[in-house]
């Protein structure tokens, strides 16, 4: 935040953060977050963070080692706590989404992939849906289906793995460390859920592939047996794709150049609160209600920039 401020993307984080704690039901718990330091240089980092966003008005708290949960204390020198943020479980947080939508009338086709945007007539493998306006919020899964994106959205791989439920509490806030690249959370049910690691293999996770990785898998082993002094049974591996945008900002809003299509997409690896702020908002500005906030993220500022991950 200290490099790249931006109060009204941190505003609109928090409020997405109140939005989903209304929607999620208990996918989403209010434990706080901690951004995790290291060594004294990302301590510097971290502190710097901790200051800006304070200066800005936004609650975030320095924590020494001491201080810190007894996993993180022998590792980390300290860390940025974010008393408002939360932990989400995003598997249910996407039937919780569901559920709400089918019971407002939406049909959900599940494994329908969308082929190609013709106008606005949809195209997938089993047919055709044409409608009045089309909005494409497929983030890292773009490739294709709007060429114009296809240099603009930078795919990156990020893995994960989740162990079985453990008996002792170890993490209750989200926590993250180097800048993201590491980050982990312990579910309500006691599952240690820990992801990232791509910087291992920066070239290889650059991809559109949605596989798992002996070597990432093999780091993140390693991260966990750092923190809990055993590497416990893992249940459960898998990866996804993240889109990135040059300037790491979403782009939201009418495509230039296609009528009737809108996108909502390139969160940077920070789609999950994003996404549920930005669908929002292009909701209501098809409705003819836009939030002038949003101009921000048009796709105006920034189509025929190569993108990087």
């Amino acid at each position: 935040y200290a490099s790249h401020r931006d109060a009204l993307l941190m505003s609109l984080t928090e409020e997405g953060l109140e939005r989903m704690a209304g929607l999620a039901g208990d996918a989403f718990r209010r434990v706080g977050s901690l951004y995790v330091a290291a060594d004294e240089d990302e301590v510097a980092l971290v502190r710097a963070e901790g200051e800006a966003l304070a200066a800005d008005g936004f609650d975030a708290d320095w924590l020494d080692a001491e201080a810190l949960p007894p996993a993180l204390s022998p590792h980390y020198l300290g860390g940025l706590y974010h008393p408002r943020d939360g932990l989400l479980e995003p598997g249910r947080w996407s039937r919780r989404l569901g559920e709400l939508a089918a019971a407002a009338g939406v049909e959900i086709h599940e494994e329908s992939r969308a082929l190609e945007l013709d106008g606005t007539v949809v195209r997938a493998a089993s047919g055709s849906v044409a409608a009045g306006l089309v909005v494409v919020a497929t983030d890292g899964y773009t490739q294709a289906l709007l060429p114009e994106l296809d240099d603009l959205i930078a795919p990156a791989r990020n893995q994960v793995l989740a162990t079985v439920p453990l008996a002792e509490r170890y993490f209750e806030p989200a926590v993250y460390a180097r800048h993201g690249y590491d980050y982990w959370q312990q579910t309500a049910a006691g599952r240690v859920v820990l992801g990232g690691r791509r910087d291992a293999a920066p070239e290889a996770e650059a991809t559109r592939e949605e596989a798992t990785t002996a070597l990432v898998q093999g780091e993140l082993e390693a991260l966990l047996e750092n923190l809990l002094g055993y590497v416990p049974a893992v249940t459960h591996r898998w990866a996804g794709l993240l889109g990135f945008t040059p300037d790491r900002l979403p782009l939201v809003g009418a495509l230039p150049g296609r009528e009737g299509v809108w996108c909502a997409l390139g969160y940077s690896g920070h789609g999950n609160v994003l996404a549920l702020v930005c669908g929002e908002g292009v909701a209501q500005a098809v409705l003819g209600r836009p939030d002038a906030r949003l101009a921000a993220f048009s796709p105006e500022r920034t189509l025929g920039a190569p993108a990087r991950a």
